[in-house]
């Protein structure tokens, strides 16, 4: 049966980005994994340290949906990678929260994002789920790592 997630609210509340979970990435500290997701659209130029310094992760968001900042060129082609970094760090810094993930064997993990249809499921459901598939990539090597 699949797991769905949205908000920081309950059982699987960590799996969101905005997730009160910070992290070192990049040589430096990250409040979430959104404000080092939004940060990464502007990386080495000042709207990266406006959203490293957003006071919430709803915050950074608006900044790095910002269009009148300049989006990297090659955001499309890095973005899912930006994430795996974010989500990888997020889950191997915080043990309470990687036991979480690892609960959950392997079901598969959903963002139940009804206006997202790239890292959400979308409202019918058609959407990529990216968010969910890296989550479940990072538990896969979460599970791997603590085998060996």
């Amino acid at each position: 049966m699949p797991i769905y997630f949205y908000s920081t609210q309950g059982d699987y509340g960590s799996f969101s980005n905005f997730s009160p979970h910070g992290f070192e990435l990049g040589g430096r500290y990250w409040k979430t994994s959104e404000h080092y997701f939004q940060a990464q659209k502007f990386a080495g130029t000042k709207h990266e340290e406006d959203v490293c310094h957003a006071f919430t992760p709803k915050r950074a968001a608006e900044i790095g949906r910002d269009r009148q900042r300049p989006l990297r060129r090659d955001w499309e082609q890095v973005k899912d990678d930006v994430m795996r970094r974010a989500v990888l760090a997020k889950f191997s810094t915080h043990a309470d929260i990687r036991e979480v993930l690892l609960s959950t064997g392997d079901e598969e993990i959903v963002e139940n994002a009804a206006s997202d249809y790239y890292w959400g499921c979308g409202k019918d459901g058609s959407g990529k789920n990216m968010l969910g598939k890296i989550l479940m990539e990072v538990r896969a090597q979460l599970r791997e790592k603590s085998q060996s």
